[in-house]
């Protein structure tokens, strides 16, 4: 009987676990501390190989960071059921923000810390990212307030800020909840939804707070 043939990996799967192993390696010792080597190890597959895929430690790490933030962008977004009312959509965009972020701490690590951190194209990818982010809480937020019909004429302007400063509050939430033991992802999401949408409610009622000698 001749030899049984193993049947090959195809090569979309293998990139996958390279990326799984970079990400891991990436997120927990920090772009600098990473070694390809280290990388095809936990992958399982040679260093040249990994070389052959994917050509150079950058190459690598930029695929890394497309790859966590296209699956950060996705998880908000499949969160949110559009039929729903505004508050119900924010709240199920916050909590598919924080579930993510906490079931996946090193893609996390990998976009909010690690490619903010080591070059300007790397930034540029997060940046990217965020702002598609900050795009859609824009949307619901200009739709929260047109279901009030309390504040449908809410300038633009305000909207973005808020949707900007939303999106700011959630990432250090989002690592403040992935260091601290105990908190949990809907902990995270009800603290942010609490302080997000009595700010949201006040605007919308057309409370707005002055600063002194305004």
């Amino acid at each position: 009987m001749g030899a049984v043939k193993t049947k090959r990996m195809p090569r979309a799967v293998r990139e996958q676990q390279m990326l799984d192993a970079a990400v891991q390696i990436f997120g927990q010792r920090g772009y600098i501390a990473a070694s390809m080597d280290d990388i095809a190890e936990l992958a399982g597959v040679s260093k040249p190989l990994v070389y052959l895929y994917l050509n150079s430690k950058d190459d690598l790490f930029t695929a890394c960071i497309r790859r966590e933030a296209q699956a950060l962008f996705a998880a908000v977004r499949a969160g949110v059921r559009r039929e729903l009312p505004a508050d119900r959509q924010l709240w199920d965009g916050l909590l598919a923000f924080f579930t993510h972020t906490a079931e996946h701490p090193d893609g996390w690590s990998v976009l909010h810390l690690q490619a903010r951190t080591h070059g300007e194209a790397f930034a540029a990818e997060v940046t990217a990212m965020r702002a598609d982010i900050v795009a859609f809480v824009t949307q619901l937020i200009a739709e929260a307030a047109r279901s009030a019909h309390r504040d449908p004429d809410l300038p633009e302007r305000e909207v973005a800020g808020f949707a900007e400063a939303l999106v700011g509050a959630a990432e250090s939430l989002a690592d403040w909840a992935n260091a601290t033991p105990g908190v949990t992802a809907r902990q995270a999401a009800a603290t942010l939804m609490n302080f997000a949408w009595a700010g949201l409610g006040e605007l919308m009622a057309g409370r707005r707070w002055s600063p002194p000698g305004a």
